[in-house]
């Protein structure tokens, strides 16, 4: 049994197949079936069930899993002690890829702090989507990756706090003078959609969808700022990350409406890094200040 047979059996765990856990992992599909045929001799016992529908983890598989991921945290805990005894610099580079939103509203303040307690490091911010973090820490082009909802065998996933989308208007805009609404009443209000395709027009499309309802979308944007700047206008009311209207939601400037009949949607910022990869200085660092704003929920204070 090795690192490598483990990260394997839970990444086709994870995707439910061979083929999606070879993608995933970088590998040949008859690498990742050797892995797993040497791990479960090795252990005795069939991880498995195959199909020709799909694969599921067997009894044994299920039991083993959780014994797997602590063996995994426990490597990378091992990597950064070991790492940690290395000489401390209060120099170096930290290199950070983070969604757009995380970029535009949570990291400057957070920067402002940690730059004046690190004035040598050089720090590099590169944005996408959530798919292009992972795929910057997957190919150790960055340090630390900021998205929503990440997860993947091959990466540390810490969540850092929840950041729902809020239902959002002017102040000014009939809609919002009540505070409480029922989803039919949001669907013919003049909605604001914005990056379709994402992980928040997915999440708001679902609400109306699962409830049978057609939104009564007005306008389509891309970006989160360019939407919370429509509503502004009273162009329209939408759907927005906590995170990017809290400003306005204390001015008075946005108003939130609580939709009383469906479920609040609920996102988790998280934190990745990779498992193969021990944090430096400068990164561990700055992980540690991130984790102390977002734990006292005071970014903006910071």
């Amino acid at each position: 049994m090795d690192i490598d047979q483990i990260e394997t059996f839970l990444a086709v765990a994870t995707y439910g197949g061979f083929h999606r856990a070879a993608q995933a992992l970088r590998l040949s599909q008859p690498a990742v079936s050797a892995r797993i045929h040497l791990l479960e001799e090795s252990l005795g016992a069939k991880l498995f069930v195959r199909s020709r529908a799909h694969v599921a983890l067997s009894p044994a598989g299920r039991t083993f899993r959780p014994h797997a991921e602590n063996l995994l945290r426990a490597v990378s805990i091992a990597r950064q002690a070991v790492h940690e005894q290395q000489p401390a610099s209060a120099s170096g580079v930290l290199s950070i890829a983070a969604g757009l939103s995380i970029s535009t509203y949570l990291l400057p303040d957070i920067l402002k702090k940690y730059q004046s307690a690190n004035p040598g490091v050089m720090v590099s911010v590169r944005s996408g989507n959530s798919v292009q973090v992972l795929k910057m820490v997957l190919d150790g082009e960055v340090d630390l990756g900021l998205a929503r909802s990440l997860h993947h065998p091959e990466v540390e996933t810490q969540s850092l706090r929840d950041d729902p989308l809020r239902f959002v208007g002017h102040p000014a805009l009939p809609a919002t003078r009540k505070r409480r609404l029922k989803l039919q009443d949001v669907e013919s209000l003049p909605l604001i959609f914005y990056d379709r395709g994402s992980s928040d027009w997915t999440l708001t499309n679902g609400l109306f969808r699962r409830a049978g309802l057609l939104p009564n979308v007005v306008l389509e944007v891309e970006g989160i700022e360019t939407c919370k700047r429509m509503v502004l206008r009273r162009l329209g009311l939408a759907f927005l990350p906590q995170l990017a209207v809290t400003s306005e939601l204390k001015s008075a400037r946005l108003r939130a409406i609580q939709i009383t009949d469906a479920e609040p949607l609920h996102r988790s910022l998280d934190v990745i890094r990779s498992r193969h990869k021990a944090l430096g200085g400068a990164a561990q660092r700055f992980l540690n200040l991130l984790r102390s704003a977002t734990d006292s929920e005071s970014v903006s204070k910071i």
